[in-house]
């Protein structure tokens, strides 16, 4: 950010240097030279944060010499007014967009405070990393999704920020589409016509680290372009906002890759049992996180149903997600008839190989045929069943979660699910994203089972999509919340 306090330290000092030497004070006032080039009176401003604070003077500084009866002192008080004036813009707007923590907020905070550097009143910025990598992102200011959508389909040669992306020499800078209406680019005439802007002004983003990462450019309505002080402040806030975008830019690109090897590691689709239905929804926190699901059909038309949490966030959680999905796949196949045995063989698991980590875990084997289901959970929240006489939990004895005991064991709970009824099985996460306390959130969630429509009833999907729009009215892209989420639905006939 900015060092806003040390550049005007810098300008103080110079305007007392200043007028301490009474000999430059006559100069100026008798407008004559002071004994050395002009250039070399000039106070080198030093760098800082790597950005050259040499801004140059407010345009109403910009005036004739004084008269010898205007006080010198005047002059360089004017002068170091513009550069106070113009660094505390700068550091204000700066300081906005280092509080930006998400790529399209920090767009949006360089679109406002780029306009307001230039002068103009609406503008686009698109993101496209030179590496190819991605995000590929386009923001506009002012400009409507339908307005976007036209300006792209002007070919991007005949655009200052085309030529930006394509990495052409010398393609910043403004352009005036009234000068040569008639060497315009005909679709960027009609364009221009139709969203009624006249002028542009084009600036590269690119970060030292990063190489061009995309451009910006602002619109104005009339026949216009930014003086040359503006052109420097905008210079230098984008510069600066160019280096967090980076930042910002390595951050998507983890969490990304995070979220991919968590989606990965769950299954890429549900299997077919007779008699039962099966539906899933997941989302991954933007940490990457330790909850999964899973559903595998077992020997003699059995089926296990599982859902976990592991503890902690990022790959490391990923990862032991991971591993204690697939050693619990083992143990349901081998004793997935009781279901404490398999808790059990996974807690000791966990305690040998991970004793720094616990999870949550539940493990139902179910007999469709039969409808019946043998479960048992290890500290996770209880399953929920939703049918047309009923919308209960159920009571499933209290247990620790795997890693807290030295010996875990809890007994296990047997169900009957009657016909059309569905059982959901949840992590605590779902709860969590109400941001309520755990009694109130288990309300909402049996009140939306309770709501749901007879109508919808039969299909799982539709249960789970009823349920997470009612819990969640803001659906689970809430780029706030950390918190994962699984829901596990199955259906029996």
């Amino acid at each position: 950010m900015l060092d806003i306090p040390s550049l005007v330290r810098v300008h103080v000092d110079a305007l007392i240097a200043a007028q301490n030497d009474m000999g430059v004070c006559d100069a100026i006032a008798q407008n004559r030279p002071v004994g050395k080039p002009a250039a070399m009176s000039i106070p080198h401003l030093p760098k800082v944060a790597g950005i050259d604070p040499a801004v140059p003077p407010p345009a109403h500084t910009h005036a004739p010499l004084p008269s010898p009866a205007t006080p010198p002192g005047a002059v360089l008080q004017d002068r170091l007014a513009g550069w106070v004036s113009d660094l505390t813009t700068l550091h204000e707007l700066t300081e906005r967009l280092a509080r930006t923590t998400v790529l399209d907020e920090a767009l949006d905070e360089l679109l406002k405070a780029g306009a307001a550097l230039v002068g103009a009143r609406r503008g686009l910025v698109v993101l496209e990393p030179s590496d190819g990598l991605g995000p590929t992102v386009t923001n506009g200011l002012g400009l409507a999704h339908a307005d976007l959508g036209h300006i792209e389909t002007v070919p991007r040669s005949a655009t200052a920020y085309g030529r930006i992306l394509d990495g052409l020499p010398d393609a910043d800078g403004g352009c005036d589409l009234m000068a040569d209406p008639d060497g315009l680019d005909p679709r960027h005439r009609e364009v221009a016509a139709r969203l009624g802007y006249a002028a542009s002004y084009a600036l590269p983003l690119a970060a030292e680290t990063g190489g061009r990462l995309g451009a910006a450019v602002w619109l104005y309505d009339e026949s216009a372009e930014p003086v040359e002080r503006q052109r420097h402040l905008a210079g230098l806030y984008i510069r600066y906002a160019a280096e967090h975008l980076a930042r910002l830019i390595e951050l998507e690109r983890a969490r990304t890759h995070v979220a991919t090897v968590a989606e990965e590691l769950l299954p890429s689709r549900l299997p077919r049992v007779a008699r039962v239905q099966l539906a899933a929804r997941h989302r991954t926190g933007p940490r990457g996180g330790g909850d999964w699901y899973d559903a595998l059909p077992l020997p003699e038309g059995a089926l296990g149903l599982a859902v976990g949490s592991v503890t902690g966030a990022g790959p490391s959680a990923v990862a032991a997600m991971g591993r204690l999905r697939a050693s619990l796949r083992a143990y349901a196949v081998m004793e997935g008839e009781d279901p404490v045995a398999v808790l059990s063989d996974l807690e000791l698991l966990l305690r040998l190989t991970e004793p720094a980590r616990s999870a949550t875990a539940l493990f139902a084997y179910c007999e469709p045929a039969r409808r019946k289901i043998v479960l048992a959970g290890a500290g996770h929240a209880p399953p929920l069943v939703v049918g047309d006489r009923r919308t209960e939990f159920v009571e499933t004895s209290l247990s620790a979660p795997l890693g807290m005991l030295a010996c875990w064991e809890a007994p296990s709970v047997e169900l009957s699910p009657g016909p059309g009824e569905t059982v959901l099985l949840y992590t605590d996460g779902l709860l969590h994203r109400t941001g309520e306390p755990m009694d109130r959130a288990f309300a909402r969630l049996h009140a939306a089972a309770a709501s749901v429509p007879k109508a919808v009833r039969d299909d799982p999907d539709a249960v789970l999509d009823h349920v997470l729009r009612t819990v969640l009215p803001d659906g689970l892209d809430e780029a706030d919340s950390a918190e994962d989420v699984v829901m596990l639905a199955a259906r029996f006939a």
